[in-house]
């Protein structure tokens, strides 16, 4: 209701209001969960719904605008205001634009519309011919202010969890975003822990922050979906950082960062284990770096590309990173490293007719004058839209790996985009992965809860190169299917639900001839 509100006011506004008026006022138009004034959605629970949800706080959403009363009025920041909110998981939608020009001011108009942020429940999904369980008890905006926090148990394939999670995207009321979680693990434990101050805004002229993670766990190698053998790993991932920019020139944006990282992995057989160990070379890794990022400031907005019947930012520009680092026995590491790493990253064409999407990386490290742990990625989605509610999207996806540790495995099987095998069904140190789909978004809106989608895919993909347990691996594998696909429009939580049925082409007898997937998605 409120894109449709929006679009409507959008008819019916006078021309585009230009820059250099003064903001005088923040006006906020927040939506709730339902919209009763819509006699499709004013019923008795869905008012009972509005009535037990907090509403986002009026200061929650005003400090995460660019501007404030007083400030002279930019629509590049307007918009750069609206997709700042857009990305917040308990909105799910917003709009802000300047209204009631007058006497060189105006007023600033945030449009909002909240979700339902309280998930209680038991999630079950399926892919690769494996079940993963979930019973959560989570909040993605804690009374209001946009804090998220989570109690949940998960069983999959690797492990059983049980975990606690709290997230803050901008503690009291600064641009400091912290978070933490703790797990115990069937087959060891996790702490992780941020604080960080990030460049919020193409504008932004300084960030800094540090990570940290501390964790101990097990993991298995796979050949033909099965395990093989397995290895313990604990790692200690701790970093501090800053980072310095002159904001948005001329459409463009540098940042630089420097920083000090510590990456210490030890690996070890598992006790009691099932499989016969095969253990990774430790790797204890210390260095200063220094990384540059250069972004163009250009982004489109569009529906029905990767969700159903919302809004959907893209960033459309040029953007490059690289990073290198200095890994030094006199830092106490375990050997001298160059350690580097590049990603380059572009849109082409109009969202609204055809448009290709494209980022390519490599990452490694260089001992005693030789490459180590090399990989080479390409990614690349191309989208064709038909109709309004039909698109044709093609990817495709390569990875190409040199002397790679033994703990850094390429693979692909039913939980990596090949659906119709099983999970980590081929190992290496290359792939290549080709996937057409035709998508189409329907109109249907079951109680104005969820929208529905459907799909028809074929994959086909290999992997290539060495495999840790020198196990036989089958050449292209292919599959057909089709799907649907279900989107929610009042929970925050934006993962889709995808229900896809695949048929293997290629593979050996063990296969299933029809692979059931159900899993949660962050898109189409």
């Amino acid at each position: 209701m409120l894109l449709a509100s929006i679009a409507a006011a959008e008819d019916d506004a006078p021309d585009k209001i230009p820059d250099g008026a003064t903001v005088r006022n923040i006006i906020l138009v927040k939506q709730d969960v339902f919209d009763t004034s819509d006699e499709r959605e004013d019923n008795a629970l869905y008012r009972l719904v509005n009535k037990l949800h907090i509403i986002t706080k009026d200061h929650t959403i005003e400090k995460q605008l660019l501007l404030e009363p007083g400030d002279v009025y930019s629509a590049r920041l307007a918009e750069e205001s609206a997709r700042i909110l857009r990305d917040r998981s308990y909105l799910f939608d917003a709009q802000v634009e300047a209204v009631d020009n007058k006497d060189g001011t105006v007023d600033l108009k945030v449009s909002t519309r909240d979700f339902w942020t309280l998930k209680p429940g038991f999630t079950v999904s399926r892919a690769g011919g494996e079940n993963k369980i979930g019973v959560d008890l989570e909040e993605l905006n804690l009374l209001g202010y946009g804090t998220s926090v989570r109690f949940g148990r998960d069983e999959d394939v690797d492990r059983t969890s049980e975990a606690f999670e709290i997230n803050d995207p901008h503690i009291g009321n600064t641009r400091v975003r912290g978070g933490f979680e703790i797990s115990d693990n069937s087959d060891g434990d996790l702490t992780e822990g941020s604080l960080i101050r990030p460049f919020y805004a193409l504008d932004s002229r300084w960030s800094l922050g540090a990570t940290g993670h501390d964790s101990d766990s097990r993991t298995a190698f796979y050949a033909s979906g099965e395990e093989q053998a397995e290895y313990r790993q604990q790692q200690q991932l701790f970093t501090a950082f800053g980072g310095w920019s002159k904001g948005l020139k001329n459409g463009w944006v540098r940042r630089y960062r420097a920083g000090m990282v510590y990456d210490d992995n030890i690996f070890s057989a598992v006790e009691n284990g099932e499989y016969p160990p095969l253990i990774p070379e430790d790797r204890r890794l210390v260095y200063p770096f220094v990384s540059v990022e250069i972004l163009e400031d250009k982004y489109e907005t569009t529906t029905n590309k990767e969700q159903i019947g919302r809004t959907e930012d893209f960033f459309m520009g040029q953007r490059f990173t690289a990073s290198l680092g200095y890994s030094s026995e006199a830092l106490d590491a375990d050997r001298n490293a160059w350690l580097y790493n590049g990603n380059y990253s572009r849109g082409f064409g109009e969202l609204s007719k055809k448009s290709f999407l494209m980022s390519a990386w490599v990452a490694g490290r260089v001992e005693d004058g030789e490459s180590k742990n090399t990989l080479l990625g390409l990614n690349g989605r191309y989208y064709n839209k038909q109709t309004e509610k039909h698109t044709l999207v093609a990817t495709i996806e390569a990875v190409r790996g040199h002397s790679l540790d033994l703990d850094t495995v390429v693979d692909l099987g039913g939980d990596t985009g090949l659906r119709g095998y099983p999970l980590r069904y081929q190992t290496g140190d290359s792939k290549l992965l080709l996937t057409i789909e035709q998508r189409y978004f329907t109109d249907w809106y079951p109680f104005r809860l969820f929208r529905i989608g459907g799909a028809i895919f074929a994959d086909v993909g290999r992997v290539w190169g060495d495999n840790a347990v020198g196990e036989y691996r089958e050449g292209w594998l292919r599959d057909i299917g089709f799907g649907l696909r279900f989107a929610s429009t009042r929970t925050g939580f934006r993962k889709m639900v995808h229900l896809d049925i695949a048929f293997p082409l290629d593979g050996d007898s063990s296969i299933d001839d029809v692979q059931i997937i159900l899993e949660s998605k962050r898109s189409f």
